[in-house]
């Protein structure tokens, strides 16, 4: 018999990365924590945790282990929410997002939502995808707004497969430029082209993404301000400090005195989605992923 308490300090060792790191979380000692792996380890006959001096990281039987501990904190929290449901007869739906996706597409979705189930407790959640996609899969939330760029969805140390993503639409960077900028008048732009440019960046992926191809086209950016927030590193461009890389969805409200131009083919995209785990039990999720989808075809129409 496998202990689930057992299971979710292996969790906690996973996201953490430390016996330390995953006490402290836990409210637990280092020593409990160890001995609480050595427990699983012994009933699994095998180990799930390798130490090292740079901190402690799953086995292949670890990582299979994760995956169904968080399978069994999803289907433990379903359980609690549909006592819940019970008792007061209504449905409580927690929807994590990242900002300017949710901007974009929550607000008349939940509106067309609560409109067929009146009623709904909604609980939104900010987050980037990943933080949310995880919290997906432990059940914590009911479903994920998120995004990926060229990579696998980053939904945490465990398999994926529980995970049920549907596309919902593409959102290609483009160039942030002063409208006085040199190459303010063109069609599209390679981002080689502003090599010697300065750069102030919204996102640390996009960050990533930038150096990554920066990199394999052999110039090092000058990245002179990086936040967390495209709409302030809009403004930092028409304060005149550089150029920025920006999702088209994150593109309004217009800054005055700012042009946006295409990067060549093949450029960045960040693909928009929503996770969910797939329940025949759960309409209120079902009705919320097809408004987001709708929501999402009428952007696209509308370009």
């Amino acid at each position: 018999m496998i202990d689930v308490q057992r299971l979710r300090v292996l969790r906690a060792v996973a996201e953490h990365g430390s016996f330390n790191r995953a006490a402290a979380a836990l409210r637990l000692t280092p020593s409990a924590v160890s001995q609480q792996m050595a427990a699983l380890e012994r009933s699994l006959g095998a180990r799930v945790v390798a130490r090292s001096t740079r901190g402690v990281t799953l086995t292949a039987a670890g990582r299979i282990m994760v995956g169904a501990a968080e399978s069994v904190a999803a289907e433990l929290e379903h359980a609690r929410q549909q006592v819940a449901r019970l008792s007061t007869g209504r449905t409580q739906l927690t929807v994590a997002t990242f900002t300017s996706g949710g901007r974009l597409l929550l607000p008349a979705a939940l509106t067309r939502l609560t409109a067929v189930h009146p009623g709904t407790v909604l609980h939104i959640r900010e987050g980037e995808p990943e933080d949310t996609l995880p919290l997906v899969r432990q059940g914590a939330v009911d479903l994920a707004l998120a995004y990926h760029f060229d990579g696998p969805l980053p939904a945490g140390p465990g398999p994926g497969s529980s995970l049920e993503w549907t596309p919902l639409l593409e959102d290609p960077l483009h160039v942030v430029l002063p409208h006085r900028h040199r190459f303010a008048g063109r069609e599209e732009l390679d981002l080689t082209e502003l090599a010697a440019e300065p750069w102030v960046l919204g996102c640390l992926k996009s960050e990533a993404y930038l150096r990554r191809y920066a990199e394999r086209a052999g110039f090092d950016p000058d990245v002179r301000g990086s936040t967390t927030d495209y709409f302030f590193a809009r403004s930092l461009v028409a304060a005149g400090m550089g150029v920025s890389l920006v999702p088209s969805i994150a593109l309004a409200p217009e800054i005055p005195g700012l042009c946006t131009v295409p990067i060549r083919a093949p450029g960045p995209v960040r693909h928009i989605g929503v996770a969910a785990i797939p329940r025949a039990d759960r309409p209120h999720v079902t009705t919320l992923v097809h408004t987001l989808r709708d929501q999402a075809a009428r952007r696209h129409e509308g370009r």
